[in-house]
């Protein structure tokens, strides 16, 4: 994808949430979901909806070059395109998006295996011995 600032990728991030969750806003679904506000929505989003954002997300990188877009305007209105096409794919297989239930915090589950290595090394270590 192009080079933009940081808000401009924000702004069409923030669009394509929307357009992926029925009009909601990443604040809101972040509420819903009872997302920390310092922590990103995808850290609790199930793997379908991580799959979904990164998939409208490609697809709109691909596009950018592709079709050589420039400009706010163009790149997230692609974005948002794209992210309408995916939320309607997935309700016609039956899936809101916007009614998913969390995923487990990313950071427990990485902290649990963590955890679970270290006693994999321990036991291993106690069985040399």
């Amino acid at each position: 994808m192009r080079e933009g600032s940081i808000t401009e990728v924000l702004h069409y991030r923030s669009e394509g949430d929307k357009a992926l969750f029925g009009g909601r806003t990443t604040q809101f679904m972040k509420n819903k979901l009872g997302v920390p506000t310092n922590r990103p929505l995808a850290d609790f989003l199930p793997t379908l909806m991580i799959k979904a954002k990164d998939f409208a997300t490609e697809l709109t990188s691909h596009n950018v070059v592709d079709k050589d877009l420039s400009g706010d305007n163009a790149i997230t209105k692609e974005h948002v395109d794209n992210n309408t096409e995916v939320r309607n794919m997935l309700l016609k297989r039956g899936v809101q998006p916007e009614n998913l239930p969390p995923a487990e915090d990313v950071k427990k589950v990485q902290r649990r295996i963590d955890s679970t290595e270290k006693k994999i090394l321990k036991d291993l270590k106690k069985d040399k011995k």
